[in-house]
């Protein structure tokens, strides 16, 4: 679906919710409309059938639950806080061990003073006593400090180590764990940036499964969420690193191929199709045969400096060609832009 149309279609799919349309209730629908078979479209479809109204704390919860993006936010800003209170412990342990430390240098001023104008065992003795006594609070505060700071450093890594994993949750999609449209986005980008420095090719697939509203109603939307799953593993395991596979949305996934021959990339993708036609499968519930899924393929070979939009265009209106000329088949337009 092309940005425009998204948008329109997300405005009028608000005025017929009747949500105000403030910003966050816009993402929030947007990302509804554009998988309408999704989780948070699902759930919309719940708050409304229960005839719930669509409050700010309902759209906060949905952003949060939904959203990889918001949740991210959310968790980097407890991550955060929390390094600040361990900075501020630490801190607080080092000013307390800095004063320590002045105390015990004072403790051996005075000594040296007293030692150096009375040598009387009485005072040689509560001089070594003094200085055993101060030795020992030192020894102590600079153990705690120890311990502070192997707390606060194992207490960063866990964070780093949270964070991480949240990071790659917010670019997974959780149905096909393949990476997610926002990951895409961010990809495509620094992929392209690296084939106009280097000046190596790079080529988009846009994949789509043949008929699959049509199957959805059929079976529902759990066999649904089996077939995008299946499809998604095929792609999956031909698609490792350094290509980068997505989900870009409904049925739809798409494959980057940096650094590799057109004629290469064509017959890695026909595998793909042929793998996914040629599999029968069966409904989990009942093991009744679901007959053949087949998928459609629009492909494109990037020009030097394409912009990224032109590039996904000219890949979809393969896939289009595809569709039309009677599916199960790739459409390869090279670098070439097909008329309408």
């Amino acid at each position: 679906m092309q940005a425009y149309q998204l948008g329109q279609a997300t405005l009028a799919a608000m005025e017929r919710d009747q949500v105000w349309p403030t910003p966050l209730n816009y993402e929030i629908w947007m990302h509804a409309v554009a998988n309408p078979d999704g989780d948070l479209a699902i759930e919309i479809q719940r708050l409304l059938k229960r005839d719930k109204m669509i409050t700010e704390e309902t759209s906060d919860r949905l952003a949060v639950e939904f959203l990889p993006n918001r949740r991210f936010d959310d968790e980097v800003r407890e991550a955060g806080d929390q390094l600040n209170r361990e900075l501020v412990s630490v801190t607080t342990a080092i000013k307390k061990a800095q004063q320590t430390s002045k105390d015990y240098n004072s403790t051996l001023d005075i000594a040296d003073r007293s030692l150096a104008v009375d040598v009387e065992a009485t005072t040689v003795r509560n001089v070594v006593k003094d200085l055993s006594t101060a030795t020992e609070v030192v020894r102590i505060e600079n153990r705690g400090l120890e311990v502070m700071l192997e707390r606060s450093t194992a207490e960063v890594r866990r964070l780093q180590l949270h964070l991480e994993q949240v990071r790659r949750e917010a670019s997974t999609d959780a149905l096909t764990t393949l990476a997610n449209r926002k990951a895409f986005d961010e990809e495509i980008i620094q992929l392209c940036e690296k084939a106009d420095t280097n000046g190596r090719p790079l080529s988009f697939a846009v994949i789509d499964i043949d008929f699959f509203k049509k199957f959805n109603d059929t079976w529902g939307h759990q066999t649904g969420d089996q077939v995008i799953r299946f499809v998604a593993s095929v792609i999956g395991r031909v698609a490792e690193a350094p290509r980068f596979a997505a989900r870009y949305g409904g049925e739809e996934f798409c494959i980057i191929f940096p650094n590799e021959s057109a004629n290469l990339v064509e017959r890695v993708v026909d595998e793909i199709r042929d793998e996914i036609s040629t599999r029968m499968l069966k409904r989990r519930s009942t093991n009744e045969d679901l007959g053949m899924i087949t998928v459609s393929v629009g492909l494109a070979q990037r020009t030097q400096n394409e912009p990224v939009h032109t590039l996904i265009d000219r890949a979809d209106a393969a896939l289009y060609v595809s569709k039309r000329n009677g599916r199960n088949r790739i459409t390869n337009v090279g670098t070439s832009a097909l008329e309408e």
